[in-house]
């Protein structure tokens, strides 16, 4: 079994409403549109805690400056790597590059957003990460992609330029897919929603977010009533034959 992992960074629920890819994703997949990210709503905080199934205030970085751990707990790059399986990370938003401890990656990349531009840098990263994928043996990837969050600061969430970027990314996570074919289970999600041009709230629109398990072993349009950003990394480990690290308090979603 093969895992792909992406996340679009601010990316609400009600955003993917009435997205032709989005709808037939909801049929055949486990999916929860009501899913819940963590306090403070923030990018680095919550990546932190779908890696290291804790909250901020158990991980400890509580803003987008990462913050080494006092009471250091495996994360699941970590957890994979322990288990013997190969791990990669696409990635354009800089500060991610703390998500794994030094030695757990078999290859990462990262394009930055501010030199080739938010939408053409989500296109190289997933252009990259086929190319990539489908010349080597890779257990576990991670591909994240940022032009959403930016459009949402920079208009507003659920403004013109944000739905954009929505509609767009969303055909290029479908261009990706068709590309690798049904060799890979996969996981859609995002870490935060957003309000007006900011987010970082326990307000419902910061809080919420999609979250889709895609291929099998999941049961095709079912719908989940609640799941937790938290809950990612078990249900990876789980489907990887990997161990759950100790501290971590998600749940295995099936």
């Amino acid at each position: 079994m093969k895992i792909l992992l992406i996340l679009s960074d601010g990316t609400r629920p009600d955003s993917l409403e009435g997205i032709e890819f989005i709808e037939k994703l909801k049929r055949e997949s486990t999916y929860c549109m009501a899913a819940q990210t963590v306090m403070p709503s923030v990018t680095l905080p919550c990546h932190m805690s779908l890696f290291h199934s804790v909250d901020p205030s158990r991980h400890g970085t509580t803003t987008n400056t990462y913050a080494p751990q006092v009471r250091p707990i495996s994360g699941l790059f970590e957890q994979l790597k322990a288990a013997k399986k190969k791990c990669a990370l696409f990635y354009n938003w800089e500060q991610l590059r703390d998500l794994s401890r030094p030695g757990n990656l078999s290859y990462s990349e990262y394009v930055s957003m501010f030199d080739y531009g938010y939408e053409e840098a989500n296109e190289k990263l997933c252009e990259d990460a086929v190319k990539f994928l489908n010349a080597h043996d890779v257990d576990f990837t991670f591909l994240y992609l940022g032009w959403v969050d930016e459009a949402g600061h920079d208009s507003g969430w659920m403004g013109e330029e944000y739905m954009n970027a929505v509609r767009k990314t969303c055909d290029e996570i479908e261009r990706t897919l068709n590309a690798l074919g049904d060799e890979y289970v996969v996981i859609f999600t995002a870490d935060h929603g957003g309000h007006d041009r900011s987010h970082g709230t326990d307000l419902p629109e910061d809080m919420t977010i999609p979250l889709f398990f895609y291929g099998a072993p999941f049961e095709k349009g079912k719908a989940l009533e609640t799941a937790s950003i938290k809950d990612i990394a078990p249900t990876v480990a789980h489907l990887l034959g990997a161990e759950a690290a100790r501290e971590w308090e998600g749940r295995v979603i099936e």
